[in-house]
């Protein structure tokens, strides 16, 4: 499915998609995920909307958040399936976390393993929000994160 996402966002906008890549829990075999693929692309001005959306609308996206407070992040979703494109700027330092995360959970069974249970036991909870439950496992995301910036 990520290369499926992969295919439109590089033939929406061409050279403007200067990365496009899969993070979160489903780039990461063997952890379990929701089923939802979530996609960081870079582009050289996330807060010029005009130089990505139009052409990622065009393909049926719809840009769902937009956080100029927060390294001026967009979020898109595709049409007809679940995932999340995640917009930042070129040189964004919150491209480089998500990456070195996702990498170092593919490298280390034991962090890998760590946040897989967290993860299996905050999901067992009900919560009113979903960002409830992202925030629920921020310390063991900064744990993680952490040992995996480290080790870069």
């Amino acid at each position: 499915m990520y290369a499926e996402f992969e295919r439109q966002i590089r033939d929406a906008l061409r050279s403007a998609a200067l990365l496009v890549e899969h993070v979160g829990s489903t780039a990461v075999a063997g952890l379990s995920a929701k089923p939802i693929i979530d996609v960081v692309l870079e582009v050289s001005d996330s807060a010029d909307e005009d130089s990505y959306v139009q052409a990622l609308e065009r393909q049926g996206y719809i840009l769902r958040i937009r956080e100029p407070d927060w390294f001026e992040h967009r979020m898109l979703k595709p049409p007809g399936m679940d995932a999340n494109v995640h917009v930042f700027s070129q040189g964004c330092e919150e491209i480089q976390r998500m990456l070195a995360f996702r990498d170092w959970l593919r490298t280390n069974s034991a962090d890998r393993e760590l946040y897989e249970r967290t993860k299996q036991e905050l999901a067992a909870r009900t919560w009113k929000h979903v960002q409830n439950y992202a925030d629920a496992k921020s310390d063991v995301v900064r744990e993680i994160m952490s040992r995996a910036l480290r080790a870069e």
